[in-house]
């Protein structure tokens, strides 16, 4: 057990390479810097309780000493309920940005509270996701989100079943390198709820998670529904709400990119643009 807390204590002070990646924990032998904050913070974070319906949502101040926990949002979250208030409900699981669900709002901007850097301020601030129905305190509801996410069809349409293909569908190289920054999206909403178009037709928008896998789908070689698809997404909000803003290609915590891939979208569905045949039949 102790040999246990010793690893854990050393995985906490590992160095930061201020890169492409500042937000993440990751190490590198080139130019690595030591950011490691010490001293107390303060963390102000969203606090509501449906089971008590006679307190208000509010904002409660924690004063953390940052010698005694992680550098991660989910470090002092983690903290937080197991030495200070365990009443502090929030989402979290992998605690390395792979299974999104810890989103949420850190200093005025979405992201994996796992792979998130506290500021070096004396005020730091968590609140849920915005434009979200809250469960309770950081925990936000999901419905409108995957529903949007069913509506894009996410797995592969065949028309023609080779039997000679039960296990597996030929795709060459080329095409294969067609899916990449669209299939590692982790669904975590934190695009979806930066954008202002969501936020305006929620209920009609799909959202940039959704069509970036709109998208994926589309243009894999392997899917034979591509006239399906694009059909479904003929209308005044499907695809044509999004205006560009790029919030969601900013707090993207996989640095993804769903504003470019709704262009590409807007070009298969007019005559500008078509699929390319597969390399492989």
């Amino acid at each position: 057990m102790g040999t246990l807390n010793q690893i854990r204590l050393v995985s906490r002070r590992l160095p930061v390479h201020h890169g492409i990646f500042s937000n993440t924990r990751c190490f590198s032998t080139n130019n690595v810097l030591y950011a490691r904050i010490t001293g107390t913070r303060t963390f102000k974070i969203y606090r509501y309780n449906p089971d008590t319906p006679s307190i208000k949502p509010h904002v409660k101040e924690y004063q953390v000493d940052m010698s005694k926990t992680g550098q991660m949002f989910l470090d002092i979250l983690i903290y937080i309920k197991g030495y200070l208030d365990p009443t502090l409900t929030f989402r979290r699981s992998c605690r390395e940005g792979i299974c999104g669900s810890c989103g949420m709002n850190m200093n005025g901007v979405n992201g994996l509270a796992c792979i998130t850097s506290v500021k070096d301020k004396p005020v730091n601030t968590i609140y849920p996701l915005p434009h979200m129905y809250v469960v309770k305190d950081l925990i936000t509801d999901f419905d409108q989100f995957y529903q949007n996410y069913i509506k894009i069809k996410p797995y592969l349409i065949r028309n023609n079943l080779d039997p000679n293909m039960k296990n597996s569908i030929p795709q060459s190289i080329r095409d294969r390198k067609k899916l990449d920054m669209l299939y590692e999206c982790i669904l975590c909403g934190c695009c979806t709820h930066s954008c202002p178009a969501y936020w305006w037709n929620g209920d009609r928008y799909l959202g940039p998670a959704a069509l970036l896998h709109a998208y994926r789908w589309v243009i894999d070689s392997r899917d034979e529904g591509t006239q399906e698809r694009l059909d479904e997404l003929r209308d005044k909000f499907s695809v044509y709400r999004c205006h560009s803003i790029l919030n969601c290609a900013v707090c993207c915590p996989k640095n993804l990119n769903p504003a470019k891939a709704i262009s590409e979208l807007r070009l298969l569905l007019s005559p500008l643009k078509h699929k390319e045949k597969p390399d492989m039949q």
